[in-house]
């Protein structure tokens, strides 16, 4: 038997014989940690505690086994395991000499000697490091898997630190690699087919995100992103909106002591970034201050041919656009912590961002009235996207003893949003006609405070409740102006004005309780009530009638541990779905006269039951993960399109609670380890969707239409690690046809390949990617049909891209993590922007 085999039979020996000397430890993912003292332990009034850390990673190492020794007769006499952030207490401690022994599959033992107690005195031992031992395993059935994928009770982890290709990138790009997520070529995100779910940033909402989850993600370098965590069944803690579940971005934070500065940037022919990130650490106060930008340009292509009948006649509308897309994102944060004393902290943080989109589009449109050329346009469309968001948060915790803590949160958000456009109308010289102005103006804010307490009883139970507030205000001003003879501009008779004045406060209560048994079962279950307060105007034009309501919204989660290496889920929750600015907005886009959009004031919220079954398993050197699920939506939020009978040949876009959606599918994930150096990853997602609802019949009426079909996707990437720092990542993604109400949409596929050198000392690393690069780009076709129209939509998108990225980090660190964690504020309460703007 090989050495390394022998040492990981050693490990997981210490390993086992620490949880039989602890009664009842819960190692299990979600248990409380800190397991009892042993009854057979003298007693005294003495605490030891401390950190385990990976040295490598600098991250907690989760449930790591810790055994108290007694130096007199070298026999265990007490032992515990560390918390999820590695953190570990043993308490009760008589006076004497000790030892501990700290270990973990994976890591080389830590031993630490000459622990010395005197009565009444409590020792910190700070950050106990231990070195990882997978560069020497060759024949082991679980070869750091949790590097990649963690799955726990409610939620998969997807560790994102080790993508090449992601530099230079948003966050967007790198939730295309992630299991169960599918990411349009726009940016907007869907779980499992749903695009109904909530997006945080670091377990914390901002209302960029609740006007436009797309836009959003671009602020957000993916080289930033530390993990992914897809929460398909969000437990009773969490808000319940997002009928298809969360999803948390977890950002790099850097909680150690010392003073440094990363600096990271990327050049390419699609895209440009650069960020500065600082922190510094002394004592009990620490700072963080971080400011990161990127630019990016693109062109596009598209072509529309679409038909509507009315009144025995047909109107065929068919156009051309060729579009420049350049763009501006940003962030900028300063966070602050203190620990106010031995078990409290305070925190607090500011974050601006900002993005700013600018499109020119040249419109060539010529229509058609029973196939006779009836009319020609040509349009020039300067359209821009703007916005300004500052969210501000204070943050305290006090805890008491190991998983007993009680929290207060604050967060005050508020966003300003400018979705402007100017179209010049051409004539046949290409001269300037007349010029037609849409401002809208959109201010969305909201306050919240929320408070959670939670205790173990006993060994293996733990107790959650807590209660929140939201104070949310949403408001529109939008009008259309018209070039005069004279240059100046005017109301614009025609087309509309108006405003939005939109309230909605939401009370929340919440109790949750976890039970781990003896058999290695996990039960999460839970119960949430929140009551919706709305009240919405349009102005002088008067209230819009939406009632309140309150929703009871239940959740259970079941876990369970077979032989170590396999774990069976199953879960039920109900969740509700919030309709977000950009589906209320009742600002008309006339843009595009043939295609028209607009919001609708009067949405209510959807229903959603949701029901799933998974299983992990390690099968030798690979990871697996099956997945399947079932979902129904009721008063579904529906994009819906009709065509317009005094605009000849124009559709209109809006949306509706008017329908039903059933799903169900299964996801297969796997990784595996061809070599220590050399890894192997993809998944597979199918789904069936069926959508019902309602559209208009050519007299007018409104009559029952339906739609279903399997969507299939999926995506590969392959990473190697070589000698001298060097490495290469391959990815491939592919999303196939959507399935909508009115029609389908056609799938698209995209690809990269990455190269990375790491800088001597690991200071830094420099890297060339190259996205899509055997083609111009990609293209894709909707078609769409329903009694009044048919339409059909074509957009060539050229995103073949080449950068060059580099990163460097100034300044000397040591690790000494700071000894309170804090807790943030967490909204997931409203809907994304999805495709309206």
């Amino acid at each position: 038997m090989k050495k390394s085999t022998l040492s990981l039979i050693r490990n997981a020996s210490l390993s086992l014989l620490t949880l039989f000397l602890v009664q009842n430890v819960n190692a299990q993912v979600g248990a409380p940690a800190g397991g009892p003292i042993l009854e057979t332990a003298p007693k005294g009034n003495s605490k030891i505690s401390g950190i385990v850390l990976d040295s490598a990673a600098a991250k907690g190492v989760e449930f790591a086994s810790i055994a108290l020794f007694s130096v007199e007769d070298n026999k265990a006499i007490d032992g515990t395991t560390a918390d999820e952030t590695g953190r570990f207490s043993i308490t009760k401690v008589a006076p004497g000499n000790y030892k501990l022994l700290v270990s973990f599959i994976g890591f080389k033992d830590k031993s630490i000697d000459n622990i010395k107690i005197e009565k009444g005195r409590d020792i910190d031992l700070g950050s106990v490091q231990l070195a990882s031992t997978v560069q020497n395993l060759q024949e082991v059935t679980i070869t750091g898997e949790k590097s990649l994928i963690e799955e726990k009770v409610d939620r998969l982890v997807f560790n994102a630190e080790k993508d090449i290709t992601s530099k230079g990138g948003d966050a967007a790009d790198l939730l295309r690699k992630v299991p169960m997520l599918s990411v349009d070529l726009d940016g907007n995100v869907s779980l499992r087919g749903s695009s109904n779910i909530r997006v945080l940033i670091n377990n914390k909402p901002s209302t960029i995100i609740a006007s436009n989850v797309a836009d959003a993600l671009k602020q957000i370098p993916a080289d930033m992103i530390k993990t992914v965590e897809v929460i398909t069944s969000p437990s009773a803690k969490y808000d319940a909106e997002g009928s298809g579940g969360i999803i948390n971005i977890v950002t790099k934070k850097n909680n150690l002591q010392g003073l440094t500065l990363n600096i990271d940037s990327g050049v390419g022919n699609r895209g440009t970034n650069l960020g500065l990130n600082g922190s510094y650490r002394k004592g009990k106060m620490g700072f963080t201050l971080g400011g990161f930008g990127r630019a990016f340009y693109n062109k596009a292509t598209s072509s529309l041919d679409q038909t509507t009948f009315s009144e025995g006649s047909s109107f065929l509308t068919k156009q051309t656009s060729d579009a420049k897309d350049r763009g501006l994102f940003g962030q900028y944060s300063l966070g602050w912590d203190y620990d106010l004393g031995k078990n409290q902290a305070l925190s607090a943080g500011l974050r601006y961002g900002t993005r700013n989109f600018i499109q020119k589009q040249n419109l060539t449109i010529n229509q058609f009235e029973n196939d006779v050329l009836d009319l020609t346009s040509q349009r020039k469309v300067n359209r821009k996207d703007l916005s300004g968001t500052v969210d501000f948060n204070i943050d305290y915790i006090r805890t008491f003893k190991p998983q007993q803590e009680w929290s207060i949160s604050t967060l005050y958000s508020r966003t300003g949003l400018t979705n402007n456009f100017n179209t010049d109308l051409l004539t046949e010289s290409n001269a300037v006609a007349s010029t037609l102005k849409n401002e809208n103006k959109n201010r969305n804010s909201e306050f919240t405070i929320q408070t959670d307490y939670q205790t173990p009883i006993g060994k293996n139970q733990l107790i959650e409740f807590g209660a929140k507030g939201i104070f949310r205000t949403v408001d529109s001003d939008f009008r259309y102006l018209t070039s005069t003879e004279s240059g100046d501009f005017i109301l614009s008779p025609a087309n509309p004005s108006g405003v939005l004045n939109y309230s909605q406060n939401v009370a929340a209560g919440y109790v949750s309780y976890t039970l781990t048994t003896k058999n290695k079962y996990t039960f999460k279950a839970g119960t949430r009530y929140e009551f919706t307060g709305i009240t919405a105007d349009l102005g002088e034009e008067g209230a819009v009638s939406i009632p309140n309501y309150g929703n009871l919204v239940p959740s259970i989660n079941v876990s369970k541990s077979i032989s170590g290496s396999t774990t069976l889920k199953a879960a039920y929750n109900r969740r509700i779905q919030r309709p977000g600015i950009q589906q209320l907005n009742p600002n008309v886009n006339l843009s595009n006269p043939q295609s028209i959009s607009t919001g609708n004031p009067a949405l209510s919220p959807e229903l959603t039951d949701n029901f799933e079954i998974a299983m992990s398993t390690n099968i030798k050197k690979t990871y697996l993960n099956i997945s399947a699920f079932a979902r129904q939506t009721n008063n579904s939020i529906t994009q819906v399109r009709n065509a317009v009978d005094t605009l000849q040949g124009a559709i209109v876009t809006t949306f509706d609670n008017i329908g039903k959606q059933r799903a169900y599918g299964m996801n297969v994930f796997a990784n595996v380890y061809l070599t220590p150096k050399w890894t192997v990853n993809g998944s597979l997602d199918i789904l069936h969707s069926y959508l019902e609802g309602q559209t208009t019949s050519l007299e007018g009426t409104s009559v029952t239409a339906s739609n279903s079909g399997f969507n299939y996707g999926g995506r590969l990437m392959s990473q190697v690690t070589l000698r001298q720092g060097w490495g290469v990542q391959a990815f491939g993604f592919y999303r196939g046809k959507e399935i909508q109400l009115q029609g389908t949409r056609t799938g698209f596929y995209m690809y990269s390949l990455g190269f990375k050198k790491d800088l001597p000392n690991k200071k830094g690393s420099i890297g060339f990617a190259a996205e899509n690069f055997m083609t111009k780009g990609v293209k894709f076709t909707s078609d769409l049909t329903s009694p009044q129209f048919n339409q059909v939509s074509q957009t060539q998108l050229y995103n073949r891209n080449f950068k060059i990225t580099f990163n460097y980090a100034i300044g000397k660190m040591s690790f000494d993590a700071p000894k309170k964690r804090t807790k943030s504020v967490n909204n997931t309460d409203v809907i994304g922007g999805g495709e309206q703007k």
